[in-house]
């Protein structure tokens, strides 16, 4: 499929719908899995390009997976922190999660391993993250830019036997018999976490491979976040904790993961479009599962949407929100650092809104999928809709003011969200078409067939 042809509502839309599970908290749990020790199972995963490659990447690193696409289950093996092949390739695709959190795990490791990844995840800045598994001993050889895949890495560990290690374990042992504690002195490393949280998520997960536990110390203005958060709870979760002090984070050493059956939340991020999509067809939709306290951070889209004039309701069903009864969205001025996967979600309704919407403090979003404000400005513009970027205390943002949309053909870079956003749009305007529609396989490869079930259905 080349284009989608998105038709206008012709009446409000009112359905009951349901998302994938998480990408984040998917490869998370698989992560995790893998680094525990035993037999998991983990229920309601994701499965599109992003976490087919997480799984083939760790099938590849010789664990034992059985995938059950249907019933949307994973089992997984894992060896409680041992890889088992020494040597091998992975491919990420264009995967951000599958890159970071493998490569701190590969990084941590006693084997030798090429990455690889599509030319749009070797575009995205990595040097960060290999800088920081560079000062605890990992060793990186590029194989095209530096700073970014694709990567040859050597693990902190290689070269270190199996004898080795444990003659050190038994030579702790005896010290402590002795009645001499020998004082643990932690790994530590540095990192800026102002382009992507992703690596720190990825060097919290992977600090409990370090057998002295690991102090990481964060050399960004920003030090915290929705999805830093979600690791922290899904780490608990899994039997392992990491503190944060209010700058730096601190995984204390001798934790390990547990296994055993672990349930994933529906994907918030792609219920958040359907959510739009009742408040800019003057309609209602659910989504099922969903439910309020869940630790996704574009939770806090449904603040903007009530912000918006919309009503957020918990059903038995799911989460519902109702558009406003007179039909009237109004404008918003929101900082959406902490969820700016929805900044593409916002922008694609701000337009049916009364006044001006402001968008602050993304900035990080020019280094995701594609340049995520030059292309929500490019489609903006293209649908007739006055539109712009500006900066306010070194922080950039984006205004977009209220107006009809034309029709236009939707350019989505091979972003996943800018396919899904704008064809929200569409429910609400005439002849609106979105090219490269598939490029939602990433997370969410149903997409368009989901959209057009909401279309026909009858909320009961």
């Amino acid at each position: 499929m080349d284009i989608y042809e998105v038709k206008k509502a012709v009446r409000p839309i009112e359905a009951c719908v349901t998302v994938p599970g998480s990408k984040s908290v998917t490869n998370r749990a698989l992560f995790m899995a893998a680094m525990a020790k035993g037999h998991s199972v983990l229920e309601g995963a994701l499965f599109s390009d992003d976490s087919r490659h997480f799984i083939g990447s760790l099938s590849s690193l010789g664990y034992n997976i059985v995938v059950d696409e249907a019933d949307k289950r994973v089992e997984l093996d894992g060896l409680g922190g041992d890889i088992p092949n020494k040597t091998g390739s992975i491919d990420v695709g264009s995967a951000g999660t599958a890159a970071r959190f493998l490569t701190a795990m590969l990084a941590l490791s006693d084997g030798e391993y090429t990455i690889n990844a599509t030319p749009q995840m070797q575009a995205r800045p990595m040097d960060a993250l290999f800088d920081a598994l560079t000062q605890m001993g990992a060793h990186f050889e590029y194989i095209g830019e530096r700073g970014h895949l694709p990567v040859k890495v050597r693990g902190r560990r290689f070269g270190i036997s199996g004898e080795e290690q444990a003659a050190e374990q038994a030579a702790e042992a005896t010290t402590k018999e002795k009645g001499q504690e020998k004082p643990v002195v932690r790994a530590v490393t540095t990192v800026d976490i102002s382009r992507s949280t992703q690596f720190l998520s990825a060097l919290m997960m992977a600090g409990v491979l370090v057998p002295e536990g690991l102090d990481i110390r964060i050399t960004s203005q920003k030090t915290d976040g929705a999805y830093i958060r979600i690791t922290a709870a899904m780490m608990k979760d899994f039997g392992c904790e990491v503190v944060y002090d209010g700058h730096d984070y601190h995984v204390a050493a001798g934790q390990s993961y547990n296994a055993g059956r672990y349930h994933i939340e529906p994907d918030i991020s792609a219920a958040c479009y359907f959510w739009a999509a009742a408040a800019v067809t003057g309609g209602k939709v659910t989504v099922a599962g969903s439910r309020h306290g869940m630790m996704q951070g574009d939770m806090k889209f449904l603040e903007v949407l009530e912000k918006m004039g919309c009503k957020v309701l918990q059903t038995d069903a799911g989460i519902t929100v109702e558009a406003p009864e007179d039909g009237i969205l109004s404008a918003v001025d929101v900082d959406m650092n902490d969820f700016s996967d929805q900044t593409m979600t916002l922008a694609a309704i701000a337009p049916f809104a009364q006044g001006t919407t402001k968008i602050h403090n993304i900035g990080h979003i020019r280094l995701q999928e594609s340049d995520r404000i030059e292309a929500v400005l490019t489609n903006l513009r293209a649908m007739g809709i006055e539109c712009g970027a500006f900066e306010e205390g070194g922080k950039e943002g984006i205004y977009i003011c209220h107006g009809e949309p034309q029709p236009a053909h939707i350019k989505t870079f091979d972003d996943h969200r800018m396919a899904m956003a704008f064809s929200v749009t569409g429910l609400a305007a005439e002849g609106i078409v979105i090219e490269n529609p598939m490029c939602c396989k990433k997370t969410f490869e149903n997409f368009f067939e989901v959209l057009e079930k909401c279309e026909n259905s009858k909320l009961v």
